[in-house]
């Protein structure tokens, strides 16, 4: 169901919407901010962590429940925003997580100690929770089936880009002025993002739910994320067998099958466990754990390794990653045309192998100083080649096998699966890669460390892309794909088309 809202003459009713209208331009713009300011924030301060440590004299474990702090409550209230979404309005609740996004980024902003950053991190994770399944679930619901996908499209490929920049703009701002402005950059966007949304997005939601808010579900989440994420984080500084660490382990592991027991329990879960009843959500969600588990747990060292290792500036450091912004920028329309034509499954394999070859040659980073040119470029230009074969089909792939009537948990799903994945990889990948202890910041230390993590997660990676290849399948239509592909014009960022009959209101 999609609700008038103020409308542009020409452009449409809801749900109707053309991609080239200028409501629909409108549409998209707000909702890549939106979605864009949680997305920049999950990479820019990456590139802030050598120097939030050196401010707050922190180590590795402070500077992992920054990172984690945020992704933890991200992963764990997605799927709750993406069922409030459905169920009191989409636009309502991208606009609430907006707002508060933009003031716990304040609160990060002015943040006195390393306590108080890690609180206001937590709270940014409930307005990105809000804001991000909400922003692909109102391109779902405003605009017409045959634009859905390039919507989508162009919602994936101009995010992908936007996160992608977040390395250079927090290597900028630091270098410019400090790490505190990382925070209050994101305020003037979010005041633009909400003045477009009241004025031009339709609000919509689905007239099938009913019943309770699913918060036990969303409850018992968050204590699982939170006890695995503590005992793996706080395990090597305490002890194995300390008794909160412990403790933490045995909630998590507690709440994992409790979670299932709740969402099969309730009338109206925040989790509808019937949308893994098709075989390519449950794969795509797969693949997207795996590679997004590798990528987040290499990017939050990567940084490190710059700055501690090779004695890269913040600015500097945000500037070796800048190839893959260019490469997203130039590479994610052709990308996603090669899925319009043959299907999402070449992609999806081959764009994580790619990955993590990238990520393997990043072992030579730390030889010699970490040159750029020979031991630093070739292994971005590799990662950014496989993040634009990867981007849009993963996304599309996901959100198209998923009935239409669930969007916004379906969007939920496979951003909590990606941030989940991504959680779980920044604890986990120090603590394999022996990166843990008094001298884990010592650079010899930390260098043979990241050789180690580099090696793990580039594996994990490419294990994502043999998942996918054993898993994914092309529509079975792909020749009248091609066909209609050929007799369109496409924009600058395009995307994979959603999978046939994903738009109707009947599950498949």
């Amino acid at each position: 169901m999609v609700e008038s809202g103020s409308a542009l003459e020409g452009d449409g009713p809801p749900g109707q919407l053309v991609y080239r209208s200028p409501r629909g331009r409108w549409i998209i713009a707000t909702t890549v901010l939106g979605s864009g300011i949680a997305g920049i924030d999950a990479t820019v301060v990456g590139i802030a962590l050598p120097t939030i440590g050196r401010s707050f004299h922190s180590g590795v474990g402070t500077l992992q429940w920054v990172v984690s702090g945020y992704a933890l409550t991200l992963a764990a209230c997605i799927l709750l925003g993406g069922s409030l979404g459905d169920r009191l309005g989409r636009k309502r609740m991208f606009v609430i997580g907006v707002v508060w996004f933009a003031l716990a980024s304040v609160c990060c902003g002015i943040a006195p100690n390393a306590g108080v950053l890690i609180g206001a991190r937590v709270l940014q994770g409930v307005g990105g929770a809000l804001l991000v399944p909400a922003s692909l679930a109102i391109l779902q619901a405003s605009f017409r089936p045959d634009d859905r996908a390039r919507a989508i499209g162009a919602w994936s490929g101009l995010g992908g880009i936007a996160t992608a920049a977040g390395p250079l703009l927090g290597g900028y701002l630091i270098t410019a002025g400090s790490w505190r402005w990382l925070f209050f950059i994101n305020v003037p966007v979010s005041i633009a993002v909400v003045l477009i949304a009241v004025r031009h997005v339709p609000e919509s939601r689905d007239p099938s739910t009913a019943g309770h808010v699913d918060f036990l579900g969303a409850g018992v989440a968050i204590l699982f994320l939170a006890g695995l994420t503590y005992g793996l984080i706080e395990g090597p500084g305490l002890g194995w067998r300390s008794p909160v660490v412990m403790a933490s382990l045995i909630v998590a592991a507690v709440a994992a099958p409790l979670f299932l027991i709740v969402e099969h329990g309730t009338a109206n879960p925040m989790l509808p466990l019937v949308v893994f009843r098709t075989r390519q959500f449950s794969a795509a969600n797969a693949v997207t754990f795996i590679v997004y588990g590798g990528l987040g747990g290499a990017l939050f060292l990567l940084p490190i390794e710059l700055q501690l290792v090779s004695h890269y500036s913040p600015l500097e450091s945000g500037l070796a990653l800048l190839p893959v912004t260019v490469i997203m920028l130039t590479l994610s329309a052709r990308s996603g045309q090669l899925a319009a034509r043959i299907g999402p499954r070449l992609q999806m394999t081959a764009g994580p192998v790619v990955v993590g070859a990238g990520l393997l040659t990043l072992v030579r980073a730390t030889d010699g100083g970490g040159d750029y040119l020979t031991q630093v470029l070739p292994a971005v230009v590799i990662f950014g080649l496989g993040l634009a074969l990867t981007v849009a089909p993963l996304t599309s792939t996901a959100m198209g096998a998923a009935p239409a009537e669930h969007a916004g948990v379906a969007s939920a799903v496979n951003n909590a699966v990606a941030r989940a994945g991504a959680l779980l990889a920044v604890a986990i990948l120090p603590l394999l890669a022996g990166i843990t202890g008094a001298t884990a910041l010592e650079p010899h230390h930390f260098a043979h460390g990241f050789r180690m993590a580099v090696i793990i997660a580039g594996v994990a990676c490419a294990a994502g892309g043999v998942l996918a290849a054993l898993t994914i399948r092309n529509p079975p239509d792909s020749p009248h794909l091609l066909r209609r592909h050929l007799r369109s014009y496409y924009c600058a960022v395009d995307g994979a088309p959603l999978q046939p009959g994903a738009t109707s209101n009947t599950h498949r």
